[in-house]
């Protein structure tokens, strides 16, 4: 008697989506953990239980396949940003306080993220491409938000400042998840939001 294959009763279309999904979270575990150096069509696929042929049904090569990790893991530390402003006060500090507790706080919750969006994605060039792309659209996110509390100020000087804050987060979240600003996220937050707010 045959034994029912894994994907039996599963529509191809659902069969390539769960896939597709299995690969990307392997992609994340695989390069969490042992950088680019370690990522192969063979590792991910040995680390998501699926045989090499199914790699090719959604990925060309493994820099496509970890350019989709990334924007994975980036779309979850959106999310974090956005809920952790949503459930504070309208004002601009604690808006600011929260915006970037987050941001440290999901690299330092689980190193593989800070790993994926912070450290190797300055030097790998797929996530360095993709890095810059997400870099653009906090800035323009950024511009909206302060846009509302200063409209007093010219569209220049909030892109410079969006553009100049952007930047020193993504250099902040790297500088703590090296552990040289010390182990107290709420003093590094704090000091932040001052220096942000000056």
């Amino acid at each position: 008697m045959s034994t029912p294959t894994r994907w039996a009763g599963v529509p191809l279309t659902d069969r390539r989506i769960e896939r597709r999904a299995l690969l990307i979270d392997a992609a994340f575990e695989v390069f969490g953990a042992e950088g680019a150096a370690g990522l192969s069509v063979r590792s991910v696929c040995r680390a998501c239980g699926l045989n090499t042929r199914y790699f090719y049904e959604s990925f060309s090569d493994t820099d496509e396949l970890l350019g989709a990790a990334y924007d994975m893991i980036a779309g979850r530390l959106a999310t974090r940003v956005e809920e952790a402003m949503s459930a504070t006060d309208t004002s601009v500090r604690s808006r600011t306080a929260a915006g970037i507790r987050a941001v440290l706080g999901f690299g330092s919750d689980d190193p593989r993220c800070g790993r994926i969006l912070f450290t190797e994605g300055r030097a790998h060039p797929v996530l360095s491409a993709r890095r810059t792309a997400t870099q653009d659209l906090l800035t323009e996110l950024v511009v909206a938000e302060t846009a509302s509390s200063r409209s007093a100020r010219d569209p220049l000087s909030l892109h410079t400042g969006a553009t100049m804050f952007t930047g020193a987060m993504a250099e902040l979240a790297q500088q703590w998840l090296a552990g040289n600003l010390g182990e107290d996220l709420d003093a590094v937050v704090e000091r932040a939001v001052a220096f942000v707010l000056r």
